[in-house]
C-alpha cells in the first residue's frame, strides 16, 4: 500500500510508524506487527507497527526520526508500505529456549536480525533470557562474537593496541581513566570505548561525559589517538559491535545481564577497536556481579577464546566485595579520578592502588614492563604528574575541560546510631540507592562513602552522603536507604 509521509518527529531508539487504525484493519495489521518501509531510491528498512487515530489520517504514515534519517525521507513523500512475515531466527531463538544448541548460521541469523530490526524488542528480550537461562557452549560465543563483529564498523590503528575491560558489578571501581592515562604515556595505543551503566549508578562513558565529548566519529577518534595515544569514548555511537548495544538496552531494561553475552560484549568490541592485548578485571566476592567460582570459570572462558582470536589476554582476580573509591556516581567518580591524578592528600588509595595494579599488568602484557616491573613503572608514571598532563590532553582532544563541575541541589547525611567499625558496604544495594537518587542520568546525583570497611564510626559520625537533582528523587532514595539500612552497611556488635 502507498501512503504519505507526515513528519511528526518522534524518537524511539528504533524504527516505529504509526498507521492510521482504520488502514491497518485493511491491511490486516495489528499493534507490534512488522512492516517493510521503501522509498521512491528502494531503500527498505523493517519497522514495528502501532496504530493511532486522529494524529494522521487514513492515508499517511507516521515515522521515527530514525527511519526517516535512514531512508532521507521527507515531508509528504510516497512509500511503499507492505506487511512482512515474521523472521526464521524466531525459531531459533525457541530452539534455544528448549536448551538446544545453534549453529553458526542460526547464530549469524539472529543477530542479522537484531541488527536490521527485524525482531521486536521482546523477542530480543526472549534471546537474552534464553542465552541467561540455557548457556552457550564455547563453540556457540565464538559464533555470538563473529557475528557481533562482522555486524559493525571497524576501527584501523598503527602502533601496540592495548585494552582493558571490568565486568562491572563494583560501585564506584573508576579504574579505566586512570590506567588509560598511565598506558598512553608509554606510547601504547589505547581506543578506550566504554558503555554507559547497566545496573551500576555510572559508566566509564558516564563520568568521562561529565568533563568531555563522549561521542565521535571514528575518523575523530583516530585524530584524537594521533594526537594522545589515546581515548575515552562511548562506544555505543561508533557503530562497532552495535547489535551489542541493541542488546545492552534491554539487558538494562529486563536487568539481566548472562555470561556469554558478557564474554560477546567485551570481546567484539576489543576486536573492533584492534586490540591485541587485553587485561580483564574480573571483580568477584562478596555482593560482586560473580563469586569466586564463577570469575574462575570466566577467566578460563576469556582465555580460551582469546587463543581462537589471536589475542594476548590476561585476566585477573581482584576483590569486589565492597565499592572502590569514595564517590559513586558521575561527578562523584570523576571527582575521584582527579584527587588520584593530582596526588591529592585525601584520594582514595583503594582506588589508586588498584588503577597501578591493573595499568602495570598491562603494561607487562604489552612488554612495557618486564616480569613484576609494571607497578612500579606505573607508579612512577603516576607520581611524576605525567598521568595527569596525559588526562589533560586527552580531555582536550574531547573537547572538554577540568573547570566547573555542577553540584547536587539535595543532599542528605546518612549518620550512625552508635560507635562502631563497619564490617561490608553492599555494592549491589549501594549501587541500587544511587540509582534510585537518580544515577546515572543525573550527573550530579550519587553517593559519597565518608567510612570504608574497617573503618570506625564515632556516634553521630557521619557514614555517607546521598545526592539528588530534585528533592522526590532524594526521598526515593532516602526510603529505599532506611528500608534496606541494615543490609547496606554491617557494623560490627
Amino acid at each position: 500500500m502507498k501512503l504519505q509521509i507526515k513528519k511528526l518527529k518522534f524518537l524511539t531508539g528504533r524504527p516505529v510508524c504509526m498507521i492510521h487504525a482504520k488502514t491497518a484493519k485493511k491491511m490486516s495489521l495489528h499493534v507490534g506487527n512488522r512492516v517493510v518501509i521503501t522509498n521512491k531510491n528502494h531503500r527498505k528498512i523493517i519497522s514495528i507497527v502501532d496504530t493511532v487515530t486522529g494524529i494522521i489520517n487514513p492515508h499517511e504514515i507516521a515515522v521515527s526520526e530514525e527511519i526517516i534519517e535512514m531512508l532521507s525521507l521527507k515531508n509528504k513523500e510516497i512509500v511503499d508500505v507492505e506487511i512482512t512475515e515474521h523472521p526464521r531466527s524466531i525459531s531459533f531463538i525457541k530452539k534455544k529456549l528448549k536448551g538446544g544448541r545453534l549453529s553458526k548460521e542460526e547464530i549469524f541469523e539472529i543477530i542479522e536480525d537484531i541488527a536490521e530490526n527485524a525482531l521486536t524488542e521482546i523477542e530480543v528480550a526472549f534471546f537474552i533470557s534464553a542465552v541467561y537461562a540455557k548457556d552457550m557452549t564455547l563453540e556457540e560465543t565464538k559464533n555470538l562474537i563473529k557475528a557481533m563483529v562482522e555486524n559493525g564498523n571497524k576501527i584501523k590503528l598503527k602502533g601496540k593496541v592495548v585494552d582493558k575491560h571490568s565486568i562491572g558489578g563494583v560501585a564506584g571501581n573508576r579504574t579505566t581513566p586512570i590506567i588509560v592515562s598511565i598506558c598512553a604515556c608509554t606510547g601504547l595505543i589505547m581506543p578506550k570505548t566504554s558503555s554507559r551503566a547497566i545496573t551500576s549508578a555510572a559508566g566509564t562513558a558516564d563520568v568521562i561525559e561529565t568533563i568531555a565529548r563522549v561521542e565521535f566519529s571514528i575518523e575523530e577518534i583516530k585524530k584524537i589517538i594521533r594526537k594522545t595515544n589515546a581515548c575515552m569514548v562511548w562506544g555505543g555511537a561508533l557503530g562497532l559491535a552495535p547489535v551489542d548495544d541493541k542488546i545492552i538496552r534491554i539487558e538494562r531494561i529486563i536487568n539481566i545481564d548472562s555470561r556469554p553475552q558478557l564474554l560477546a560484549s567485551i570481546l567484539s568490541k576489543k576486536i573492533s577497536v584492534g586490540s591485541k592485548y587485553i587485561l580483564i578485571d574480573i571483580p568477584c566476592g562478596k555482593s560482586a556481579k560473580v563469586s569466586k567460582h564463577q570469575a574462575e570459570h570466566l577467566r578460563k572462558k576469556f582465555l580460551k577464546l582469546g587463543k581462537i582470536f589471536g589475542l594476548k589476554i590476561a585476566v585477573i582476580l581482584t576483590d569486589g566485595s565492597e565499592p572502590i573509591g569514595n564517590g559513586i556516581g558521575p561527578i562523584l567518580e570523576i571527582k575521584d579520578i582527579f584527587k588520584v591524578l593530582k596526588r591529592s592528600k585525601d584520594a582514595p588509595r583503594d582506588l589508586e592502588e588498584k588503577s597501578l595494579i591493573l595499568s602495570g599488568e598491562l603494561l607487562e602484557l604489552a612488554g612495557k614492563a618486564k616480569k613484576s616491573k609494571g607497578i612500579k613503572l606505573a607508579r612512577e608514571i603516576l607520581e611524576s604528574g605525567k598521568a595527569f598532563e596525559k588526562f589533560k590532553q586527552i580531555i582536550k582532544a574531547q573537547h572538554g575541560h577540568l573547570d566547573g563541575l555542577p553540584r547536587a541541589n539535595f543532599s542528605l547525611e546518612i549518620k550512625s546510631k552508635r560507635k562502631a567499625k563497619i564490617i561490608h558496604i553492599d555494592n549491589h544495594l549501594i549501587n541500587k540507592i544511587a540509582r534510585f537518587a537518580g544515577c546515572p542520568e543525573d550527573k550530579t546525583a550519587g553517593i559519597y562513602l565518608h567510612k570504608k570497611k574497617g573503618d570506625i564510626v564515632e556516634k553521630r559520625g557521619d557514614i555517607m552522603t546521598i545526592y539528588a537533582a530534585s528533592e522526590e528523587k532524594l526521598k526515593q532514595a532516602k526510603n529505599l536507604y532506611n528500608n534496606l539500612k541494615k543490609k547496606v552497611i554491617e557494623f560490627s556488635r
